[in-house]
Protein backbone atom coordinates (compact mmCIF):
# COMPACT_ATOMS: atom_id res chain seq x y z
CA UNK A 1 0.00 0.00 0.00
CA UNK A 2 1.35 3.52 -1.10
CA UNK A 3 1.83 6.11 1.95
CA UNK A 4 -0.20 9.09 1.77
CA UNK A 5 1.49 12.73 1.87
CA UNK A 6 0.11 15.84 2.85
CA UNK A 7 0.08 16.99 -0.71
CA UNK A 8 -1.45 13.62 -1.85
CA UNK A 9 -5.02 14.02 -2.47
CA UNK A 10 -5.91 10.64 -4.13
CA UNK A 11 -5.14 12.22 -8.32
CA UNK A 12 -2.24 13.69 -10.08
CA UNK A 13 -2.31 17.58 -10.51
CA UNK A 14 -1.82 19.13 -13.46
CA UNK A 15 0.43 21.76 -13.74
CA UNK A 16 -2.11 23.56 -16.39
CA UNK A 17 -4.46 23.42 -12.94
CA UNK A 18 -2.13 25.27 -10.37
CA UNK A 19 -1.30 29.31 -10.77
CA UNK A 20 1.76 29.63 -12.47
CA UNK A 21 4.57 32.00 -10.49
CA UNK A 22 7.55 32.74 -12.96
CA UNK A 23 10.84 34.75 -11.98
CA UNK A 24 10.34 36.20 -15.67
CA UNK A 25 6.91 37.65 -15.18
CA UNK A 26 8.42 39.54 -12.20
CA UNK A 27 10.87 41.01 -13.47
CA UNK A 28 8.98 42.05 -16.17
CA UNK A 29 6.35 43.74 -14.24
CA UNK A 30 9.37 45.22 -12.02
CA UNK A 31 10.82 46.85 -15.29
CA UNK A 32 6.97 47.97 -16.31
CA UNK A 33 7.48 50.18 -12.94
CA UNK A 34 11.13 51.30 -13.30
CA UNK A 35 10.52 52.96 -16.72
CA UNK A 36 6.71 54.22 -15.35
CA UNK A 37 8.12 55.82 -12.10
CA UNK A 38 11.48 56.97 -14.69
CA UNK A 39 8.94 58.83 -16.55
CA UNK A 40 7.07 60.38 -14.33
CA UNK A 41 10.16 62.13 -12.58
CA UNK A 42 12.46 64.34 -14.74
CA UNK A 43 15.95 63.93 -15.42
CA UNK A 44 17.94 67.33 -14.50
CA UNK A 45 21.35 67.76 -15.96
CA UNK A 46 23.23 70.58 -15.47
CA UNK A 47 20.83 72.08 -13.68
CA UNK A 48 18.19 71.94 -16.35
CA UNK A 49 14.52 69.71 -16.10
CA UNK A 50 14.81 67.11 -19.20
CA UNK A 51 10.87 65.57 -19.20
CA UNK A 52 10.80 62.35 -20.49
CA UNK A 53 7.62 60.91 -22.67
CA UNK A 54 7.13 58.39 -24.21
CA UNK A 55 4.59 56.82 -27.19
CA UNK A 56 3.28 53.66 -28.51
CA UNK A 57 4.52 51.63 -31.37
CA UNK A 58 2.80 49.49 -34.12
CA UNK A 59 3.30 45.98 -32.21
CA UNK A 60 2.11 47.38 -28.70
CA UNK A 61 5.14 48.23 -27.29
CA UNK A 62 6.84 51.68 -25.97
CA UNK A 63 9.02 53.76 -26.99
CA UNK A 64 10.62 56.71 -24.67
CA UNK A 65 11.55 59.95 -25.26
CA UNK A 66 13.51 63.09 -24.26
CA UNK A 67 11.79 66.16 -24.51
CA UNK A 68 13.57 68.94 -25.84
CA UNK A 69 13.71 71.67 -23.58
CA UNK A 70 13.99 74.72 -26.08
CA UNK A 71 11.30 72.97 -28.27
CA UNK A 72 9.53 71.06 -26.85
CA UNK A 73 9.57 67.99 -29.33
CA UNK A 74 10.15 64.35 -28.67
CA UNK A 75 13.46 63.25 -29.68
CA UNK A 76 16.16 60.31 -28.98
CA UNK A 77 18.94 62.45 -28.08
CA UNK A 78 19.95 65.61 -26.81
CA UNK A 79 23.17 67.68 -27.07
CA UNK A 80 25.04 69.84 -24.67
CA UNK A 81 26.63 72.63 -26.53
CA UNK A 82 30.18 72.88 -26.19
CA UNK A 83 30.34 76.62 -26.26
CA UNK A 84 27.38 78.20 -24.33
CA UNK A 85 26.74 74.93 -22.29
CA UNK A 86 22.86 74.80 -23.66
CA UNK A 87 21.03 71.88 -23.65
CA UNK A 88 19.06 71.20 -26.22
CA UNK A 89 18.01 68.37 -29.91
CA UNK A 90 20.52 69.43 -32.71
CA UNK A 91 17.86 71.38 -34.79
CA UNK A 92 17.94 74.26 -31.28
CA UNK A 93 21.64 74.07 -31.17
CA UNK A 94 22.29 74.17 -35.03
CA UNK A 95 24.32 70.93 -35.17
CA UNK A 96 25.08 69.43 -37.90
CA UNK A 97 26.64 66.52 -38.89
CA UNK A 98 30.29 65.70 -40.14
CA UNK A 99 29.22 63.75 -43.12
CA UNK A 100 27.24 66.32 -44.26
CA UNK A 101 29.25 68.97 -44.98
CA UNK A 102 29.98 69.04 -48.69
CA UNK A 103 33.06 67.11 -50.05
CA UNK A 104 36.63 69.42 -50.41
CA UNK A 105 35.56 71.40 -47.56
CA UNK A 106 38.46 72.15 -45.29
CA UNK A 107 38.25 70.67 -41.65
CA UNK A 108 39.47 73.14 -39.07
CA UNK A 109 40.25 71.68 -35.53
Amino acid sequence: MKTLNPNDLGRKLLVEECQKISVNGYLRKAKDKLKKSLIACELEIQGMAIELTFSKTKFNGTRYWFKCPCCKKRVGVIFIHPINQKIGCRTCLNLEYKKRRYKGMVETQ
